[in-house]
């Protein structure tokens, strides 16, 4: 039986909260997210929940709908990454509406003890090998001020497996000389953990010929570029540097890359190259060494498989 709307007071909150009280509770979930990237996520997520909810003949914000909603999302054949993230920004609606007195807190209990769904497998992501990686700075032609700057970006991301926000938010007076290398000092990365990231000589050249040509000397390091080829004082966003990667990468055959798998690639080639796995956690700043065995792939060798080691004829049965 359908719930009767009751006026909002301290002792009966609402069992059917309406869209702009939704919207009240989501600005609320999304004030408490310090990472631009949660915040984003968790935005879409809940966008898309209130979307389906106001499609559906609602019984309330409850625990039942909110497992439809789980089944909802499973029939759309997405990873259980993506359905985990979505559960768990409706868990923190639940939480903040129950906060606001617009649901009461034996729903927003309910709503928290819907469980996600269980990851099979692990999805490792893409990195490219070394030679992969030379062609497509390669493919930067630095004939222009965008180029410099676009190869400037990119060697960040390969060479320091920078996150793409970590880099378009550089200051210059964060390039130090520490021990006598170079290197970028308090880099605010995901949960707001600080870390000092060494910059090999080749990235640093790179950034040097950008920052001479644009003439860039304070502030963020990397700017705008006109079509006219004039360098801009606004700076670089995110998307810049999305397009860019799968621009330059389209240029050498690669179709799916994304700036995340530069950050892996600087990961992969660091160990390949014999460098330390708590080294290369230090240099990702990476909370768990977890974290950067599943961006290094180490514990699967693909080229040297272990179902290579044994052979099966093909007797000739034509």
């Amino acid at each position: 039986m359908r719930t009767l709307k009751h006026s909002h007071t301290s002792a009966s909150p609402c069992a059917i909260p309406t869209v702009p009280e939704l919207e009240q509770s989501k600005t609320a979930v999304l004030n408490t997210l310090a990472s631009v990237h949660s915040r984003r996520a968790y935005e879409h997520a809940i966008d898309e929940f209130i979307a389906w909810y106001c499609s559906e003949p609602r019984l309330g914000f409850n625990r039942s709908i909110v497992l439809r909603y789980r089944s909802f999302l499973e029939s759309r054949s997405l990873s259980s990454a993506t359905i985990n993230l979505h559960l768990c920004a409706i868990r923190r609606l639940a939480d903040e509406a129950s906060e606001s007195n617009l649901l009461s807190p034996e729903m927003a209990i309910g709503i928290r003890r819907v469980k996600g769904v269980k990851r099979l497998g692990r999805r490792i992501g893409n990195w490219l090998s070394s030679d992969q990686a030379q062609n497509l700075l390669d493919a930067v032609s630095r004939s222009t001020l965008r180029g410099r700057r676009d190869a400037a970006l990119i060697g960040l991301l390969l060479g320091c497996g920078l996150r793409r926000s970590e880099a378009v938010a550089l200051r210059l007076d964060q390039l130090q000389l520490r021990e006598d290398h170079w290197v970028i000092v308090d880099l605010v990365g995901k949960g707001g953990r600080l870390r000092t990231v060494p910059v090999p000589d080749w990235c640093k050249n790179l950034i040097d010929v950008w920052l001479h040509d644009s003439r860039v000397t304070e502030g963020k390091v990397f700017r705008r570029v006109s079509k006219h080829g004039a360098g801009l004082d606004v700076g670089v966003t995110t998307d810049i540097v999305w397009y860019a990667v799968r621009r330059y990468a389209k240029r050498i055959g690669l179709d799916h890359l994304a700036p995340h798998d530069l950050r892996r690639t600087c990961a992969r080639l660091c160990h390949g190259a014999g460098g330390e796995l708590e080294q290369i956690q230090f240099l990702l700043g990476h909370a768990s060494v977890q974290t950067t065995e599943r961006y290094i792939g180490c514990r699967q060798k693909f080229r040297e498989a272990v179902n290579d080691r044994f052979r099966i004829s093909l007797a000739n049965t034509g």
